[in-house]
This record gives structure tokens, C-alpha cells and sequence, in this order.
């Protein structure tokens, strides 16, 4: 999957890059309230186009997808080579990553739903991209295990299904609008004792 929606030989008027924006910047919002389910017809309808517009720009789902949620799991990914690099950082670095995605993903469906493995859809990320982000994550949980702060028996698996987990029940919270501790618990059981 290359990832891009259209070539690149031909840059695009005006009118059409502001759609285009316009197409993305509503498909984001449709992603990460609704995930992976949403419909072309409604992200035209929301953004003030034809959905002939919304497939120009993103001929199928999956190219729209990628222009929206890949770029995230990339960034996340780069997140966590950066710490794993930093022996500096080994102190409090997982903590601070862990609940960084948490709150990423509590925020946005797809993300949650691109990142939960165990349940791909046609609109899943690439093998590739996900195997470079859990590598980096196990990298940075490799580091905390290393420094002692996080438990030598728990694996990346198990951890990034926590992840999943965490995040999935801090998004149903956030309409109680009431606090939510389960971060801290969650951290609190990886820690060593």
C-alpha cells in the first residue's frame, strides 16, 4: 500500500486542495468519533461537496484511511525510537509514552481500532507499520524493564493489549466527564514492586 491518493506530477488548483482539505479535515473528525465504519456519502455531505469530490481525491477507503490514521501510528512510532534511544529518558519514559497513547487513542475510534490488532479490519493498518510500532514500543518497554521500573514478567502482547484496553475505557469515561484513574492503576500494576 503506497499510501498516496493521488500522484504527485500535478500539483492541485486551489479550489481542489481546499477540498481536499476540507475532505480530510472531515473525515478525521468522522474517524475518531465514529472509527473505520463511515461512509463517503457523509464525509461529502459534512464537508460541502459531491462525494464524486471525496473519491477523486481518495479513490477508495483505504487510501483515506492511510491519509488519515497512518500518519498518527507513524508519529507514534518515531515517538518511541526517539525515547528507546534516549538512555537518558529510561526514567519515567514508558510511563509518560503509555499514557500519552492512551490519551491519543481514547480520542479517536480508528486509531483504537487500527491499533487493536486482534481485530484488523479491511481499513487496518499495513503489517509493516504496525510491526514497526509495536517493535519500537517493546523498545521503550525493554527500556523500563531494563531500569527496574516496570515488572521483568509482563511482554510487549500483553501490554499493548492493556493499551488498547485503557484507552477503549478512558473513552467511554470521558462522557461521565468524571475523573478517570485507571492509567494510574494500570501503570501502578506494571510497576515493580
Amino acid at each position: 500500500m503506497s499510501g498516496k491518493a493521488e500522484p504527485t506530477s500535478k500539483p492541485l488548483r486551489a479550489d481542489a486542495r481546499r477540498n481536499r482539505d476540507q475532505v480530510l479535515a472531515v473525515a478525521r473528525e468522522m474517524l475518531a468519533a465514529e472509527g473505520c465504519s463511515v461512509s463517503f456519502d457523509e464525509i461529502a455531505r459534512r464537508a460541502g461537496v459531491g462525494v464524486g469530490t471525496v473519491y477523486r481525491h481518495f479513490p477508495t477507503r483505504t487510501a483515506l484511511f492511510e491519509s488519515v490514521v497512518v500518519g498518527r501510528v507513524q508519529e507514534f512510532t518515531e515517538r518511541a525510537r526517539t525515547l528507546a534511544a534516549d538512555d537518558t529518558a529510561a526514567d519515567g519514559a514508558f510511563d509518560g509514552y503509555f499514557a500519552y497513547l492512551v490519551g491519543e487513542i481514547a480520542h479517536n475510534q480508528a486509531l483504537c481500532e487500527a491499533l487493536d490488532h486482534g481485530t484488523r479490519t479491511a481499513l487496518a493498518i499495513p503489517d509493516q507499520l504496525y510491526d514497526e510500532f509495536n517493535r519500537s514500543f517493546e523498545d521503550v518497554l525493554a527500556q523500563a524493564k531494563k531500569a527496574g521500573t516496570v515488572r521483568a514478567d509482563v511482554d510487549g502482547t500483553d501490554v499493548l493489549d492493556l493499551l488498547i484496553g485503557t484507552a477503549t475505557a478512558v473513552r467511554r469515561a470521558q462522557p461521565r466527564g468524571s475523573a478517570n484513574q485507571l492509567i494510574t492503576l494500570v501503570l501502578d500494576g506494571l510497576h515493580t514492586r
